[in-house]
């Protein structure tokens, strides 16, 4: 029986196992077994909310062995430490409990097939004092971190007292693509649900200060500049503080200094710019490691092979260049479109069959503003060229893209049951969680 092993548990990874376990390990085709080093998976989207605290995680959360065994494949916790491409064998790292305690040992785990989906991370680009002052929003942890340190702030400055024309409590977002937009207007839409509940200090204008940096000369640079424009006028209402072609040189416990010589004060600093792979993936492989990038992406063909093509990655993790010359981006819509490719391909790449190349087919883009408003371009089989979108449409088409990966998840039934108990839950739960 063939062997898969794909690690990394999100999006993208935990839809191809969840396929895979449906299609091949119910049949007895086949062994998947998905490894992560968490134990729940959440849709990386939604980090957002979750570090604004707009939204409740233990709702939202997937736990791994559950859906493991509801779509028949197995979980492994565990960290991949190294491959040995001879033996054909992964190494897992001991995981331990927060009191240092060990969970799992040391392991090592066979495959026939490896799938690689362990995604990105933030990149500070080394600039001075980043790492050791800013959470970087690109985890599940990360965002509970950067909600805690939000909520004691908050606590610390109602009794500080405010100085004229100052907010008491400033956050500084460093990165102005979609998930620092969309983190500074959940931020202010936050802000006014904590005077309900006895932060009655905190105004989301006169009190919290919200700063959003970008080094380029407009927000969301990598999409349509209609859409930047349209983002912008509304965190302008907002009276959120934006700074465009200013580049971040240097970062202290209270304070972001610019290349230009402008300092911006700073109670709670995040980083959200720039995406890398995670730097194990440049000697992955041992002695003669797989291709990478200067990024650490794994360098893939069309059918999402490394070098070695027993071993695939996909998602932000791997390089993939399209026949036209240039390279899917690293989007949660190309991660999932490369899983539901995988789906196919694998079982026809394993009995030798040819197998057509990956393309991405961009569909578009949408950015949430919270309650305030959405904006988004349509792109693709449904219009020709790009089909601006903004207000409650968007939204609509934003709420509906977290549908559908609910779909690959879980199916009809699971995702009309979730849905429903979404709604029950709005009727007593805060809008806002406070711990």
């Amino acid at each position: 029986m063939q062997r898969i092993v794909i690690v990394g548990g999100g999006a993208g990874g935990l839809a191809l196992a969840t396929q895979l376990g449906k299609r091949l390990g119910k049949r007895g085709q086949a062994e998947i077994t998905l490894v992560d080093a968490a134990r729940t998976h959440v849709w990386k989207p939604l980090l957002h909310q979750l570090a604004a605290g707009s939204f409740d995680t233990h709702a939202e959360e997937i736990e791994y062995l559950a859906q493991a065994r509801w779509n028949h494949f197995k979980f492994r916790l565990g960290r991949l430490e190294g491959v040995d491409r001879a033996a054909k064998t992964l190494q897992l790292a001991a995981s331990h409990d927060e009191a240092g305690r060990e969970i799992t040992p040391a392991q090592q785990l066979s495959y026939d097939t490896l799938v690689i989906a362990v995604g990105s991370q933030t990149n500070d680009f080394g600039t001075l004092g980043a790492a050791e002052h800013t959470i970087k929003l690109d985890s599940p942890q990360a965002a509970k971190r950067f909600n805690n340190r939000l909520i004691n702030a908050c606590i610390r400055a109602q009794t500080v007292p405010r100085s004229a024309g100052s907010g008491r409590l400033t956050v500084a977002i460093v990165g102005g693509g979609a998930t620092g937009v969309e983190l500074a207007a959940e931020l202010h839409a936050s802000a006014k649900v904590l005077a309900n509940f006895g932060f009655d200090h905190i105004h989301p204008e006169k009190d919290l200060q919200i700063v959003l940096i970008e080094a380029d000369p407009r927000l969301l640079a990598q999409l349509p500049e209609r859409l930047s424009d349209a983002a912008l006028r509304e965190l302008r209402k907002l009276a959120i503080e934006v700074h465009t072609n200013e580049k971040v040189v240097e970062v202290t416990a209270d304070s972001l200094k610019m290349a230009s010589g402008k300092v911006i004060s700073s109670s709670l600093s995040v980083w959200a710019a720039g995406v890398k792979a995670a730097d194990f993936l440049k000697t992955l492989g041992g002695e003669a490691p797989l291709e990478t990038n200067r990024l650490n992406q794994l360098v893939v063909n069309g059918n999402l092979q490394t070098t070695d093509t027993s071993i695939y990655a996909f998602g932000d993790c791997a390089a993939c260049q399209q026949p036209d010359g240039t390279w899917v981006p690293p989007r949660a819509q190309a991660a999932y479109q490369q899983a539901m490719y995988l789906v196919k391909a694998l079982p026809r790449l394993q009995r030798g069959e040819p197998v057509s190349p990956f393309v991405f087919r961009d569909q578009g883009s949408l950015v949430s503003l919270s309650e305030y408003s959405s904006v988004g371009s349509l792109m693709g089989s449904l219009t020709k060229g790009s089909f601006f979108i903004e207000g409650q449409l968007a939204k609509i088409m934003y709420w509906a893209l977290h549908k559908q990966h609910q779909l690959a998840l879980g199916g009809w039934k699971k995702t009309a049951l979730i849905t429903l108990s979404e709604m029950i839950d709005r009727t007593y739960r805060p809008r806002i969680k406070l711990h």
